[in-house]
């Protein structure tokens, strides 16, 4: 078994999809739908799936929706390791309250922001993650100053891994050269890829994982990818690589969600709308998206 791969022991490895949400006209969830692009994921090559993640737009969802997605994930996923819930709060108390609800679910994992209603200082992040890992559950942390304000550094990373407190970090600074530093402080903390398009420079970097976005709309040319990449096979990797970027790169753009929505729906997944304050996108953003999205179709990426 490769470092890289998937386990019911170290189960945030792998390709972890951060789902998107289905929801209907009228903005309700739809849950049968829900169930079925999870099985879909898994089915199509994907290892499991991080629901509840700002791709699943949970800012916006009630208390009962958000612990519903999880269960509904669970079940679709027919095991619960292979679901990795976005456990957010403002609070660091009630994200501890979502990762006790994701271990009685029978989760695998958890996904965790640091203190995201301030700016926290490292005392305030270091105690965050103490309280939430007290929930039982292993702790994935999230690297993403740029919404958060809060950076996660190499040096914060290896103390709160050393401390017991996190297994793994999503990076998403988007600084690939982040991954050497990381892994001389902390060699045995799990480097996952946390934005869709450095996703081979990480990977070549020594990720063993991927939470991920775009497989929503192709997973089964994602995992190719993915899985080619981890294993160094250049001559694979680079051509999918670059033939998927243009899509890849608005993982990390502002309006990622609509964006990958938008993919799903041409596609021919249930995308569908997002909830306000995101709303469709329109002119240049949504024909640029649109085009890649039907060009990716065209090349035959599903």
């Amino acid at each position: 078994m490769t470092a890289n791969t998937w386990t019911t022991d170290r189960p945030w490895r792998g390709i972890m999809v951060a789902t998107a949400l289905p929801l209907r006209d009228d903005l309700s969830v739809d849950y049968d739908a829900y169930a079925d692009h999870v099985r879909w994921l898994i089915d199509n090559g994907c290892d499991g799936v991080v629901p509840n993640g700002s791709l699943g737009e949970y800012q916006t969802l009630t208390a009962e929706e958000r612990a519903r997605v999880v269960h509904t994930a669970v079940e679709a996923a027919g095991d619960g390791a292979r679901v990795m819930p976005g456990v957010a709060a403002y609070g660091s108390a009630e994200a501890r309250r979502w990762a006790e609800q994701a271990a009685e679910a029978g989760c695998g994992s958890v996904l965790l922001l640091p203190p995201n209603a301030y700016r926290a200082d490292e005392q305030a992040v270091r105690a965050h993650y103490t309280e939430v890992a007290e929930a039982g559950l292993p702790v994935v942390a999230y690297n993403n100053p740029f919404d958060t304000r809060v950076d996660l550094s190499p040096g914060l990373l290896a103390r709160l891994h050393a401390e017991g407190s996190i297994v793994a970090v999503k990076e998403f600074s988007g600084d690939v050269r982040r991954a050497y530093e990381i892994a001389e402080l902390a060699p045995e903390l799990d480097l996952l890829i946390g934005a869709d398009d450095v996703l081979l420079e990480l990977a070549t970097a020594g990720a063993v994982g991927w939470i991920a976005g775009y497989p929503n709309a192709f997973p089964a040319s994602c995992a190719e990818l993915y899985r080619a990449a981890v294993a160094g096979d250049l001559a694979t990797a680079l051509p999918l690589y670059r033939s998927l970027h243009p899509l890849l790169r608005w993982d990390s753009k502002t309006e990622f969600v609509q964006s990958i929505k938008l993919s799903m729906d041409i596609a021919g997944r249930p995308g569908g709308p997002t909830r306000p304050p995101r709303f469709p996108l329109t002119g240049e953003t949504a024909a640029a998206v649109r085009a890649a999205t039907e060009k990716a179709v065209a090349d035959g990426h599903h």
